[in-house]
C-alpha cells in the first residue's frame, strides 16, 4: 500500500512513477533485491535528530551515515540517530520503516546523500514494506527538494 499522503502528492503534481510491488523486506539492501532496483539506486531513509529535531538522511541502500560528518556539513549542530519511538507517531500513513524520503510532507527536513542525485533514476520505500516507487532523481529531487550533501560510506 502506498502512503495515501505520497500518492495523492504524487498525483497532484502529475508525477511520472513506477510502484514496485515486492515480498515483504525490512532493509533497504533486502528492498533492492526484491523490487530488482540496483543496491546503489536504491534511496533507504535514515531518521535522524538535528538538535533534538526530527530530519531524513537519504541515501544509496549500501551506505550508512556518518553522524559527524553530517554534523559537520551542516555547521555543527547535534546529530544523533532517532528511535523509532521518537519518529513513529510522525508517518500517521505508513508503516514504521516504510517512510518514503519526502519530508516536506511530514514536516521534516531532508539531507539526501549527492551520490544518489548521479542516478538516472532512484527508488525508495512508499509507505510500506511491500511497496517501492522509482522515479527519475531530477523528478525526485523537484518534488522533494532536499538538500545534497556528500555524507555516507559504504558499510
Amino acid at each position: 500500500m502506498l502512503s495515501p499522503r505520497l500518492h495523492n502528492f504524487l498525483d497532484e503534481h502529475h508525477a511520472p512513477y513506477t510502484t514496485l510491488p515486492h515480498d515483504r523486506t525490512v532493509t533497504a539492501q533486502a528492498t533492492a533485491h526484491a523490487a530488482h532496483v540496483g543496491a546503489g539506486h536504491f534511496a533507504k531513509t535514515v531518521m535522524i535528530k538535528v538538535d533534538g529535531k526530527l530530519a531524513m538522511m537519504v541515501m544509496p541502500a549500501p551506505y550508512r551515515v556518518d553522524l559527524t560528518r553530517l554534523s559537520r556539513a551542516l555547521g555543527g549542530p547535534e546529530v544523533e540517530l532517532a528511535e523509532e519511538s521518537e519518529f513513529r507517531d510522525a508517518f500517521p500513513d505508513c508503516e514504521p520503516g516504510a517512510m518514503p524520503p519526502f519530508g516536506h510532507l511530514y514536516g521534516m527536513p531532508v539531507y539526501i546523500d549527492s551520490r544518489l542525485a548521479q542516478q538516472p533514476d532512484i527508488a525508495f520505500n512508499a509507505g510500506s514494506h511491500t511497496d517501492a516507487l522509482r522515479m527519475s532523481y531530477a523528478e525526485f529531487e523537484r518534488l522533494a527538494e532536499p538538500e545534497l550533501l556528500w555524507l555516507a560510506h559504504v558499510m
